[in-house]
């Protein structure tokens, strides 16, 4: 089972910082009306579906992370900074240690370039994002250690409808999560068994992370799965409209074809 860090520590919790935010723009939002809930409106305002879909892309690759072996250490939701910034994953194990940033594009069309990430031919800033945790994470190893820490950054893809690889970028990966465990345990090794368990401990140093101030250490994670079930049961619901109508659609279609034959054979 992959080292995880401790409970109550940092990086303990997957999705942390993001589900904090998704229930904190969640929470102004109205309660859906008898009649929303009827059509299976969904529960999310404009404003928490971003963080949520980033909340379920973090939760799945952190599912993935956890079928690593006993050799590696995953941290989750990690502070950089005072502004309430954090990296969504720090991989430390055989490899080296690795900045994951997980990306959730829901059935999008993804294009990568040496130089650039399109999502659905939109230039985003994925790539300098991940080149930028990755180098402050090494700074702050380096200032703790006192020697240069190489750390690799992936960008790993949640939910997308197809990823295109055009050019390979020479200094981050980018890959769907289903790849990520094997492209880590496939990796040539560069750390000893202490050298991991160092820089995993200092990795939850406070003074490697920061925790921005003012800032819940813990979600509420029991509401964040009641809205997840909420979520679900409305999408459900929509499924059903979605059927019902194609039935009704199927039914008209052979009552008029009927009506038609019988009025073919009548004349």
């Amino acid at each position: 089972m992959t080292t995880t860090a401790p409970a109550d520590g940092v990086g303990s919790v997957p999705a942390a910082a993001v589900i904090s935010a998704c229930l904190s723009a969640q929470a102004g939002f109205p309660a859906r009306s008898r009649v929303s809930r009827v059509f299976g409106r969904s529960p999310l305002s404009v404003d928490s579906r971003p963080w949520y879909l980033g909340a379920l892309g973090e939760l799945q690759v952190a599912a993935r992370l956890a079928k690593l072996g006993p050799d590696w250490t995953v941290l989750h939701s990690v502070p950089i900074g005072e502004r309430g910034s954090d990296i969504d994953h720090i991989v430390v194990g055989p490899a080296g240690v690795f900045t994951i940033n997980t990306k959730f594009h829901d059935d999008a069309r993804i294009w990568v370039g040496s130089t650039r990430l399109l999502v659905n031919g939109q230039k985003t800033d994925h790539l300098r994002n991940s080149r930028y945790e990755a180098q402050r994470t090494a700074r702050k190893l380096m200032a703790v250690v006192g020697e240069p820490i190489d750390v690799y950054p992936a960008i790993v893809l949640v939910g997308a409808r197809s990823v295109t690889i055009r050019e390979r970028p020479v200094d981050v990966t980018v890959l769907r999560d289903t790849e990520l465990v094997r492209w880590l345990t496939r990796r040539a090794v560069k750390l000893t068994a202490d050298g991991r368990d160092r820089l995993a401990e200092m990795l939850t140093r406070p003074e490697t992370s920061a925790t921005p101030s003012g800032a819940s250490s813990e979600p509420d994670l029991t509401a964040f799965a009641a809205l997840r079930r909420e979520v679900g049961a409305a999408r459900r619901v929509r499924m059903l409209w979605g059927t019902a109508g194609l039935l009704g659609g199927i039914v008209l279609a052979a009552t008029l074809a009927i009506n038609a034959y019988s009025t073919l054979l009548g004349g």
